[in-house]
């Protein structure tokens, strides 16, 4: 079975979670997919990389998350959350990912 990147996993978290969040109108159930996707990257981080570069993506998706809402009052909601997803998802393909490859 092939397995999916973690910059995948990342990515999706972070655009689903805000997908989830704005297409229902709970925010609960956003940040329940946001984390179980962050939690689920970060065990594929921890693998690939080990636990100090999961650490360092671990954050980054974090910090991608909490700087979509700034960002989101300049560019707008979709191209924040876009733009954020797109930032982890190459951090990671580069850390983890592309010794996979």
């Amino acid at each position: 079975m092939a397995r999916v990147p973690s910059a995948v996993v990342a990515a999706t978290g972070l655009v689903g979670g805000y997908g989830v969040a704005r297409w229902t109108k709970k925010r609960q159930l956003g940040g329940a997919v946001l984390a179980v996707a962050g939690a689920a990257a970060a065990r594929q981080w921890r693998a690939r990389a080990g636990g100090k570069a999961a650490g360092a993506l671990a954050a980054a998706y974090v910090a991608g998350f909490a700087g979509s809402h700034p960002l989101a009052k300049k560019v707008g909601a979709w191209p924040s959350v876009l733009g954020v997803a797109g930032a982890v998802a190459l951090a990671s393909w580069v850390v983890a990912d592309r010794r996979e490859a």
